[in-house]
């Protein structure tokens, strides 16, 4: 299941998402490099676009805030 959040009509310019994200949402070539049953973490803009997709939680964290952006999780 892939949603996509649009928060975009918040003033939002530097906030990002963080949610999981199933290894078979990606696609295929990130798939065989990562591997089935893994689950990764997916940054988002507010207007929904996937921006990065990291290992874990933490480093999708220091990933927004070490560009100046605001992190939320979804749930």
């Amino acid at each position: 299941m892939h949603s996509k959040y649009d928060f975009s009509h918040f003033d939002t310019d530097d906030l990002v998402y963080i949610k999981t994200v199933a290894v078979t949402e990606l696609p295929l070539d990130l798939q065989r490099q990562v591997g089935p049953d893994k689950t990764l973490y997916a940054v988002h803009k507010a207007d929904g676009e996937r921006v990065a997709v990291v290992e874990n939680r933490a480093l999708a964290y220091s990933l927004a805030r070490d560009n100046d952006l605001t992190p939320m999780t979804l749930h």
